[in-house]
């Protein structure tokens, strides 16, 4: 694992960034010495609104006065943050993203099944939009 994320605290008279620790939901790292004594070394639960997260890449956007703590993320606690971050738009586009991943992790075997049941390779193309090329290549021993 690596930096993904930050912690950060706001005050109240700065505007709400990225993602409420509590709305993103349990993290590994927030159960860590390091960020439970930074937690109490601010004063600060991690469940209060003033304790945010942005991935790594949005640290520009952390407030130059505002305590920041570098933390790891799981691929999925990673794009629990960016979605949590994301304009709503965005984040329905991820969703979508992740299902279409998920839809076609394993194409293969799919095709292998369509392929024993006796489906031809030229109907498996056009019922799933593969190219016709990649089912060969999976015909061919």
């Amino acid at each position: 694992m690596a930096d993904d994320a930050y912690l950060f605290l706001l005050t109240d008279r700065q505007p709400r960034l990225g993602a409420a620790l509590a709305a993103v939901g349990a993290l590994e790292c927030a159960e860590t010495p390091a960020v439970r004594a930074w937690l109490h070394a601010h004063e600060v639960s991690a469940s209060s609104d003033h304790l945010r997260i942005v991935p790594a890449e949005l640290e520009a956007f952390i407030p130059e006065e505002a305590e920041r703590l570098p933390v790891p993320l799981s691929e999925e606690e990673a794009v629990r943050v960016h979605q949590e971050c994301a304009p709503q738009a965005v984040t329905e586009v991820e969703s979508e993203l992740l299902e279409f991943r998920d839809t076609t992790h394993d194409w293969e075997a799919l095709v292998h099944r369509a392929l024993t049941a006796g489906i031809p390779a030229p109907r498996i193309a056009q019922l799933t939009g593969l190219d016709p090329q990649d089912i060969g290549r999976l015909i061919q021993p």
